[in-house]
């Protein structure tokens, strides 16, 4: 990749895992550095028209096995009869699990909106459930224990009132804790990624009748919000340390994509590095989260880190 772009890799599904049948499903880069990756028996999976490992769905109730990667080796835990396949997968303080389907329906009979995001304890045990709103497109966690979400169209203009402003921050326990009316450009159409440098969040996102994707940080001490026009349209991936971000744009269901790196002077991205990367997986939807200046890319059954 040359000077500009540094690549690793991270961790990959052990062979062992592949020949027991099991296939990796969601994933989350955590807060502290970690990844958590959820891996599904192959016989209770069935195929949508969705290419990639984003196209599997478990049938429920469905046994699953956590793998938590650190710099200290690899931690599993069992999860039995899990009711929900998730479409968001994240990390809360105190090795808590965060599951979150990305739509939440009104029921028929109570008028309520489904409870699509779902705690369990390190054991798996259950401790809480909660609506977080309808078509969230991307999801993070900050170290505080912050839920951050980002809407898709759906949603926006959907029944939902939660959704309707494309963006909200939550702490754990599903309170909301920050909007960001008055505080955007414009309306938001839908989101791309998100990401976490220190206690900042970035939230990637396009407008209504603009052709650019908008980067939005926001400090969640102070409420303060920057809403900065991204290098690149339509990023699958972000991450930023200080004034230097790196971005990645898939090529859907390819072994490829694009990295690109960028300096912020003042208020403008300029682009330093554009490469291609060949990459050891197919790379598709949900590919790439971004902590503290690293890009975790998933590319089929590997996980990449690219530093900013």
């Amino acid at each position: 990749m040359g000077d500009g772009i540094r690549t690793d890799r991270a961790w990959s599904l052990p062979k062992a895992d592949l020949l027991a049948g099991r296939r990796a499903l969601w994933w989350t880069a955590g807060p502290d550095g970690e990844l958590a990756v959820m891996l599904v028996h192959r016989r209770r999976l069935r195929r949508s028209g969705t290419k990639g490992w984003v196209g599997s769905r478990p049938r429920p109730p469905f046994d699953a096995l956590l793998v938590t990667v650190t710099d200290q080796g690899e931690r599993r835990v069992a999860l039995p009869a899990l009711q929900n396949a998730p479409t968001h997968l994240a990390l809360l303080p105190d090795r808590r699990l965060l599951l979150v389907v990305s739509r939440s329906f009104k029921e028929a009979t109570t008028g309520s909106w489904q409870r699509n995001a779902t705690v369990l304890d390190p054991s798996g045990k259950l401790l809480d459930t909660f609506c977080i709103g309808d078509d969230i497109t991307a999801l993070t966690t900050d170290p505080g224990g912050r839920i951050w979400t980002v809407y898709g169209d759906e949603g926006i203009y959907g029944d939902n009132p939660v959704s309707w402003k494309g963006m909200a921050g939550w702490d754990s326990a599903g309170r909301a804790v920050w909007s960001p009316e008055g505080r955007l450009p414009a309306l938001p159409l839908g989101g791309w990624t998100a990401a976490t440098e220190g206690e900042d969040v970035w939230l990637a996102w396009y407008p209504g009748g603009s052709p650019g994707t908008v980067l939005t940080r926001i400090t969640p001490s102070t409420g303060e919000t920057a809403n900065l026009l991204s290098p690149v349209r339509n990023p699958d991936g972000l991450a930023v340390r200080g004034n230097r971000a790196v971005l990645t744009v898939r090529d859907h269901n390819r072994r490829s994509v694009e990295v690109v790196r960028a300096e912020l002077e003042g208020t403008d991205w300029t682009v330093t590095d554009r490469r291609r990367l060949r990459t050891p997986g197919r790379v598709v939807l949900h590919c790439g989260q971004g902590r503290d200046g690293v890009l975790w890319l998933r590319a089929g059954h590997t996980w990449l880190r690219i530093r900013a």
